[in-house]
């Protein structure tokens, strides 16, 4: 995985957990400095942090880490998973491509090699990034709707909606790993689903794939409750 990548997925990281809190200023040096690397990955991970909607660039200098609420991310996951759930229900009603298929078919074929060790490299959280990026735009293409394709370039500027937006928190690896996982099952059945034309099954899987990105808080917040229905 190149420096650029693996300090985007750092700080995105950081701020969705708040390590960096909501109202914190950043600037390149200290930021560079702080993660022990050039400022030019810095550079690029701010300007594609902003694009996300998790940093607002300040009128004069360096950005500010924009205040995100649980509300916030679950309406803007909630949406694209309305979005692609409809996209995925209209590729599903016309039928694949021989093109469709086999890229949907490649990018479940090479992510599941990934899973093969007991641990992950910068390398395969790459490999599923590039392909997990290929798999929805692949379907979000596929439904040849462009209010779709407009109104999910539009939510995706909010934090967490894209499907582009990966983390990975290093000190849950284990938890993690469980939570890509199950994420690449989900993209096994959406794909049967799609291959049998499906089109219900295709639509509310692919909704309930958009929330995989807070799994990892999920089961962390069942396993340390104190019992209490």
């Amino acid at each position: 995985m190149s420096s650029g990548q693996q300090v985007l997925i750092e700080l995105r990281k950081m701020i969705i957990s708040g390590e960096i809190a909501g109202g914190s200023r950043l600037a390149e040096i200290p930021t560079a400095e702080m993660l022990g690397v050039s400022r030019q990955p810095i550079r690029m991970a701010f300007r594609l942090l902003e694009q996300e909607g998790l940093l607002v660039k300040n009128p004069t200098r360096g950005y500010t880490v924009r205040e995100i609420s649980s509300k916030l991310v679950h309406d803007a996951l909630h949406v694209r998973g309305v979005l692609e759930g409809l996209a995925a229900k209209t590729l599903a009603e016309k039928g694949m491509t021989i093109d469709q298929h086999q890229t949907l078919l490649n990018c479940i074929t090479q992510i599941d090699s990934i899973f093969n060790k007991p641990e992950l490299t910068s390398d395969d959280l790459e490999t599923y990034h590039h392909y997990n990026t290929i798999f929805h735009n692949t379907i979000i293409q596929g439904s040849d709707n462009i209010a779709i394709v407009q109104a999910l370039s539009k939510n995706n500027q909010l934090p967490m909606a894209s499907a582009q937006a990966l983390t990975y928190d290093k000190n849950n690896a284990l938890s993690e790993i469980r939570r890509l996982q199950y994420a690449h099952i989900q993209h096994c059945s959406i794909f049967n689903a799609l291959k049998q034309q499906d089109s219900a099954r295709a639509e509310s899987l692919m909704r309930e794939h958009s929330h995989v990105v807070t799994l990892g808080e999920t089961m962390r917040s069942i396993f340390h409750t104190d019992g209490s229905i």
